[in-house]
C-alpha cells in the first residue's frame, strides 16, 4: 500500500508565526506609547544653570518639559506668562515662561503637562517658540 503525503500544517511554523506576531505587537506598543515632542534636536534646558544666571543663556534655544503650576498673567495682545513646575534631581523648581500671543488659541490650564521650545531673551526670560501638550 502506498503512503499518502501529509497535508496538515506544520505545528512549528504555526508557533513561530504566533511568536512573531506577539513580538511585533509588543514592539509596536512600545513605540506608540512614546510621545515625541518634536524638540528632540534641541538642547534640554539646564534648569539649575538657568536659575543661577539665566541671562548668560540669552539668544539660545532650549526645550523644557513640566506641569503648569500657575497662569501668572494673560492679555490678548501680549500673550501670557505661566509658571512651569519642573522636577530637577528630586527637587521641584519653578520657572516663568512667556507665551506670545500667537499661542492664544491654546487652552493652557493648571496641572497640565507641556513641552516648550524656548528662546532665552535679554534679561534671561524664556519665551516660547513652540508649545506641545503631553
Amino acid at each position: 500500500m502506498a503512503r499518502r503525503a501529509s497535508s496538515g500544517i506544520n505545528p512549528g511554523i504555526v508557533i513561530a508565526a504566533v511568536i512573531f506576531i506577539v513580538l511585533l505587537a509588543i514592539g509596536g506598543r512600545m513605540f506608540v506609547g512614546r510621545k515625541s515632542t518634536g524638540f528632540d534636536k534641541v538642547r534640554k534646558l539646564d534648569v539649575e544653570a538657568f536659575l543661577e544666571n539665566g541671562n548668560s543663556m540669552r539668544g539660545n534655544e532650549y526645550s523644557v518639559k513640566g506641569n503648569i503650576d500657575e497662569k501668572l498673567r494673560w492679555t490678548p495682545d501680549r500673550g501670557q506668562i505661566v509658571s512651569l513646575k519642573i522636577d530637577v534631581n528630586g527637587k521641584t523648581e519653578l520657572i516663568g515662561i512667556e507665551i506670545p500671543p500667537e499661542f492664544n488659541h491654546l487652552n493652557i490650564e493648571r496641572e497640565q503637562r507641556y513641552a516648550f521650545k524656548v528662546r532665552i531673551r535679554k534679561g534671561g526670560i524664556p519665551v516660547a517658540t513652540a508649545v506641545q501638550a503631553l
